[in-house]
C-alpha cells in the first residue's frame, strides 16, 4: 500500500497504524471472549487455593509481562519468572537474547531453580511459540503441576516451523491458550518507498489482551467471596497504606520484593 507520513487522519500512516491495532483489539475482544473467560478463572482458582501466579516472556514479550507485575490496579500476586539474559533487550549484544530462545534445556534450568511448585499458575507470553524457550517452559511447568496459560499468535503455527526438538508449539502445552491474531512478521503497515513492513502491534495487542484477563480474574474472585488483591498507585493518597497491608496479608506469594 502506498501513502505519506504526514500526522493525523485515518489516511495517514499514523491513522493506518491505529486503524490497524483497533482492528486487532476488536478481533480478540470478539472473538477470544471464551479463552479470557477461561483464563480468568483459572488464576482465580489458583489464587482461592493458595496458588501463585507467575508471567514469562522473552524479549519484547517480555513487556506484556512486566506490565502485570507490581501494577497500579494490577493483581499483587502476580510475579516475574526471569530468565538471565533473556528478559528485555538489555543484554548486550540484543541478538544474544534470540539465540538463547533457540536453546534447549535451558527452561528446565531456570524452573530447576525457580520458585515455581504444583499448584501454580504461569502465563506464558511468545508471539511466534515456537522457539524452544517457550515450548519447554509450558512443558515442563505442565510436568511439575503448574497450569499454564499462552499467550501467541496461531498464525505462526501454519506459516513457520517449531523449533523445539518436540516438533510442537507454545500452544500444544497450555491450559489456555489466548491468541493474538498477531500476522507473521508483528508489522502493520506498508509503504511503496520502504523495502519492507514495519509498525509492530503485538505489545499494544498482548497487553490489552492480558490485562482483561486481570480484569476477569478480579471479578471470578469477588464472585466467589474473596477481595481480590489488587494494588493501588501509589501516588494517590492511601496507595501505599493500602498496597503495605496486601503486601503483609500475601507476603508469602509475592517474590518481586525479597
Amino acid at each position: 500500500m502506498g501513502g505519506t507520513g504526514s500526522a493525523g487522519g485515518h489516511g495517514t500512516l499514523s491513522g493506518r497504524f491505529f486503524d490497524a491495532a483497533i482492528g486487532l483489539l476488536e478481533r480478540v475482544r470478539d472473538e477470544e471472549g471464551e479463552s479470557v473467560a477461561a483464563a480468568g478463572e483459572l488464576l482465580a482458582d489458583t489464587v482461592a487455593d493458595g496458588g501463585r501466579l507467575f508471567a514469562f516472556g522473552a524479549g519484547h514479550s517480555s513487556l506484556a509481562a512486566q506490565d502485570l507485575v507490581y501494577r497500579a490496579g494490577g493483581l499483587a500476586l502476580m510475579n516475574l519468572l526471569t530468565v538471565p539474559g533473556v528478559v528485555g533487550v538489555d543484554v548486550m549484544p540484543a541478538t544474544l537474547g534470540s539465540a538463547l530462545e533457540r536453546v534447549d534445556g535451558l527452561a528446565s534450568a531456570v524452573l530447576d531453580c525457580s520458585p515455581l511448585r504444583a499448584g501454580d499458575a504461569l502465563v506464558i507470553i511468545s508471539l511466534s511459540g515456537r522457539n524452544a524457550l517457550p515450548v519447554e517452559m509450558a512443558l515442563t511447568a505442565r510436568s511439575l503441576g503448574v497450569k499454564v496459560i499462552g499467550v501467541t499468535s496461531l498464525a505462526y503455527t501454519t506459516a513457520t516451523k517449531p523449533r523445539h526438538s518436540s516438533g510442537t508449539f507454545l500452544k500444544d502445552h497450555c491450559d489456555v491458550v489466548l491468541d493474538s491474531k498477531i500476522s507473521v512478521g508483528d508489522a502493520e503497515l506498508t509503504l511503496d518507498a520502504v523495502p519492507a513492513p514495519f509498525a509492530p502491534a503485538s505489545t499494544v495487542v498482548t497487553s490489552a489482551l492480558l490485562q482483561a484477563v486481570m480484569a476477569t480474574t478480579a471479578a471470578a474472585l469477588t464472585a466467589r467471596g474473596i477481595d481480590p488483591p489488587l494494588l493501588r498507585s501509589g501516588n494517590v493518597d492511601g496507595g501505599l497504606e493500602w498496597n503495605d497491608r496486601v503486601f503483609e496479608e500475601y507476603g508469602d506469594r509475592i517474590f518481586y520484593r525479597r
